[in-house]
């Protein structure tokens, strides 16, 4: 895991948020959107694709490869984030507190062979239903909304 592009994104009080990038993959399925959740390799909990910052590349750019690798996606990415939501990255030696600005990519094909397909699992759900499978209450909040007025994701511009 490379985090040598990953910067400080903000500070609240004494809490400093190591900035990440996620993709938010959608589709439209019989008039209803639908997001494409994937499984953490170490936890087995439902996710978005998400990871630091590329060297070379946009925000919105990274999340999209990001997409590719974790979850086989190809489509067309915003380069508008939607919002961001906070978690903790626990890695070998210690903890950090990460800030993910998420990007809507609209998916035009999932490729069956990938980088990290034997590591995760794959589902698409109703924007509503997604909500209630991540465990990330600003990712949550994001999830509801989107599920209440899916014309946000159409109106983001793209890269």
């Amino acid at each position: 895991m490379d985090m040598s592009n990953s910067t400080p994104l903000a500070t609240e009080g004494s809490t400093k948020f190591t900035r990440q990038v996620a993709a938010l993959c959608w589709r439209m399925h019989k008039g209803k959107v639908q997001v494409l959740l994937i499984t953490s390799r170490e936890t087995g909990r439902w996710v978005i694709p998400k990871g630091w910052p590329m060297d070379g590349m946009s925000a919105a750019s990274a999340a999209a490869q990001e997409a590719w690798e974790e979850a086989g996606v190809q489509g067309v990415v915003g380069d508008l984030a939607l919002g961001q939501f906070v978690y903790d990255k626990i890695l070998p030696a210690k903890a950090l507190r990460c800030a993910v600005e998420v990007f809507p990519l609209r998916v035009k094909e999932l490729k069956s062979k990938f980088p990290e397909a034997k590591e995760r699992r794959r589902a698409w759900h109703r924007a509503s239903e997604a909500a209630d499978l991540v465990a990330e209450p600003d990712l949550r909040d994001l999830m509801a909304l989107i599920g209440r007025q899916p014309q946000i994701l159409q109106s983001v511009p793209t890269a």
